[in-house]
This record gives C-alpha cells, sequence and structure tokens, in this order.
C-alpha cells in the first residue's frame, strides 16, 4: 500500500526534467447549453403546458366521461328510467364532456406555436443555432418544433371514436354487453394507445428538456 501511496506523490528525488502533469482536453460545450436564452425558455413553458392539456384530456375521458357513460350503461335495465335520464339528464352531460374534450383539442394547437419561435429565433440566432445545435441535449429546435404536432392527428381521431361511441350507445336496441363493451373502448381510447408518439413524447421531454419538472 505504502508503495502505491508513494506512486501518486512522484519521484522521491528531484529530477533535471520535472514531472508534467497532464490535464484531460477540454470538450467544448454547446453555447446553447451554457447560456438560457429566451426561446429556451418559451420552448420549455410551452411543452409544459402540451403536458398539462393532455392530462386534462385524460381525466375527461377516464372521470367525467367515464360517469355519464356508465349513466348511459347502467340505466338500461329499467326502460322508463332510460327514457327519463337519457332526454333530462345524461344527454346533456354527454354533449358538455364531448365539447370539453373538443376545447382540449382546440388548446393543443398550441404546438404549432414552436413554429413561430423557430422564425423568431432562425432570424436573431441563424440557421445552425435553429437546425444544427441541441437545444438542451440532443435534439434541436427545428426538431421539437417538427415534431410535436405528430400529437394532433391521434387526439382528433380520438375525439371522432369518443363521439360515434356515445352514438352508439343512445341506440335502446343495444344490449347490455354491447354497452359495457362501448363503455371499456372509451377507457381504453385506441387512438392514443397505439400511437407510439403519443406513449414516448413525455418521458422523451424528461430527458431532452432541462428542468422539465420544474414549477
Amino acid at each position: 500500500m505504502s508503495k502505491r501511496l508513494a506512486s501518486f506523490q512522484g519521484p522521491s528525488t528531484p529530477t533535471s526534467s520535472p514531472v508534467q502533469t497532464r490535464h484531460p482536453p477540454n470538450t467544448p460545450a454547446s453555447p446553447s447549453r451554457n447560456t438560457e436564452t429566451t426561446y429556451h425558455r418559451k420552448v420549455r413553458v410551452l411543452l409544459q403546458e402540451v403536458r398539462g392539456i393532455t392530462r386534462t384530456w385524460d381525466e375527461l375521458v377516464k372521470i367525467d366521461g367515464f360517469k355519464v357513460v356508465t349513466t348511459l350503461t347502467d340505466t338500461r335495465t329499467d326502460l322508463d328510467n332510460v327514457l327519463r335520464l337519457v332526454s333530462d339528464d345524461a344527454q346533456p352531460r354527454t354533449r358538455l364532456c364531448l365539447d370539453d374534450l373538443n376545447v382540449v383539442i382546440l388548446k393543443l394547437v398550441i404546438v404549432d406555436s414552436l413554429e413561430e419561435i423557430v422564425y423568431e429565433a432562425h432570424k436573431l440566432k441563424g440557421w445552425a443555432w435553429v437546425y444544427s445545435e441541441p437545444l438542451w441535449c440532443t435534439w434541436t429546435l427545428e426538431k421539437f418544433a417538427t415534431k410535436m404536432p405528430c400529437l394532433l392527428p391521434p387526439y382528433h381521431r380520438s375525439l371522432q371514436l369518443q363521439i360515434e361511441l356515445v352514438d352508439s350507445l343512445r341506440s335502446h336496441s343495444l344490449s347490455f354487453e354491447e354497452s359495457r363493451g362501448i363503455v371499456a373502448k372509451w377507457i381504453a381510447q385506441p387512438h392514443l394507445e397505439a400511437d407510439e408518439w403519443i406513449q414516448e413524447w413525455e418521458d422523451l421531454c424528461a430527458v431532452e428538456v432541462e428542468r422539465w419538472n420544474a414549477r
């Protein structure tokens, strides 16, 4: 052990050629990662807003919407109750739920604002800053602006499916088993579950966006 420790202390006697200390080469850091700009903050805030909007969608579908479609299903055991509830209670609440989902999709359109950020940054920072330099980790600003709008089509398809499912539940000839299957499909949201980007984008942002969980 003493020999190993001595080896870290250099030679025991002076020499004509002093030991030179070698320093590892410095790896230049991306300028974007050294200084956070207005564009970094705008992108982060926008993406965090998108996260909040998509979570609102899930709450509307899996909590509020689930209560509505379950009411339409469970009351089918009594035809009189069905006619009364569908006309006086369930229909307005179902319409309200679908309207709320449509509002969520309209809010998701904010992802298109990334194009405006790209345009502004291109004018002030130049082509390379937007298209070549990582904004934080590996993704460029241009890649965020290109990829994020891909969230919209699956949500549009999902809303259309929810509308069709509600219309199906209004049919009085529907069996109880069929109606329960429709409720299960409502909760499953197959268009969102099948879309890889919908499932992965938040995890990717957690890696790519600094202070992703900052409040």
